[in-house]
């Protein structure tokens, strides 16, 4: 029995689908609806319960029955002012599941972390799995609510849980592009004219899909791996989009000062409407960074993975996309 956290997700759908290319007898959770990623007959093939990381009870009686587990659920967000919501559900929520996990007796956990969670170095620097978080550093909250969910699974593990980290970049998929790194997409099929100088790691999320597969069903024990096969600048990613979708590519350079004006407008905006900013402090700020990331840890534990191009990525998520589109 395999249970399965934030299902709904982008990659929770990718991870779903593959688990039951396995054969693996799957729980999983959701909150208002099923995932939209996967066929009816998909779904039907999955026992759905209604719930969330919250309900220690539940996630009891789900622990119990289950011998491996995936924890994908969390909340993305870079406004500041959802710190205790990203507390809440990524630390709090991650302390259930391992605590769930142990008592249990759950064979395996795979968490899904994210970069946000491991320190930071200069531009000049690789990011490792070994770059240490330094406490001075002006890290986002999302980041920083990652990194404290990290803490609880390594916790896990000192009390005698199996259990292994991945940190993937940012994933692209095929999923509801009002959402998460989906929406990249979306942007570049409306043709948002604005590109920064950033650079960073992008993956197919049917690569991180097939790399927990992997790791769950391996020996590997308390680790962590980065999940990233390229890194590319953000212009370079967009222009690709835009040459699938046959949309015109991103023109206008968003540079540093354009960016912190937009950010404190946007703060500004957020008091008077209540809605969340297009544009914060700490996305302004990693839109212009340059950060590279070293893949190989995960490439020597399983040899004989590849990585999917990021150029062939682009071409499978925007044939689905235009699927999407046009049904």
């Amino acid at each position: 029995m395999v249970f399965v956290t934030g299902g709904t997700g982008l990659l929770g759908g990718y991870l779903l689908r593959k688990l039951l290319q396995e054969g693996d007898e799957i729980i999983a959770l959701y909150r208002t609806h099923y995932s939209d990623l996967l066929t009816q007959e998909e779904l039907t093939k999955i026992q759905w319960i209604k719930g969330e990381i919250l309900d220690t009870s539940l996630l009891g009686e789900i622990c119990a029955k289950a011998t491996k587990v995936y924890h994908c659920a969390g909340m993305v967000s870079f406004n500041p002012s959802k710190k205790l919501a990203l507390m809440e559900i990524n630390v709090t929520g991650t302390t259930n599941i391992v605590n769930a996990c142990i008592e249990g007796n759950v064979e395996k956990l795979v968490y899904v972390s994210s970069v946000a969670a491991l320190g930071r170095k200069n531009n000049t620097e690789i990011i490792s799995e070994n770059s240490p978080w330094l406490e001075d550093e002006d890290y986002s909250v999302y980041g920083l609510s990652k990194y404290l969910a990290e803490l609880e699974v390594w916790r896990g593990i000192s009390e005698g849980l199996n259990a292994v980290i991945v940190n993937p970049t940012i994933i692209l998929g095929v999923g509801n592009w009002n959402d998460s790194s989906a929406a990249l997409f979306k942007n570049v099929w409306n043709e948002f004219p604005w590109f920064t100088d950033g650079l960073t790691g992008f993956v197919f999320a049917g690569d991180v899909a097939e790399v927990m597969v992997q790791l769950m069903n391996s020996e590997i024990n308390a680790e962590r791996f980065i999940l990233s096969a390229e890194n590319l600048p953000y212009q370079t990613v967009f222009n690709k989009m835009a040459s699938q979708f046959n949309k015109k590519q991103p023109h206008l350079k968003v540079t540093p000062l354009i960016a912190s004006v937009v950010w404190r407008l946007e703060k500004l905006m957020q008091i008077f409407t209540g809605k969340d900013p297009l544009l914060t402090k700490e996305t302004a700020a990693t839109a212009q960074r340059k950060t590279y990331y070293n893949n190989q840890k995960l490439l020597k534990a399983i040899p004989a993975f590849n990585y999917t191009s990021i150029e062939k990525t682009i071409e499978i998520c925007c044939s689905g996309y235009f699927n999407k589109i046009n049904h």
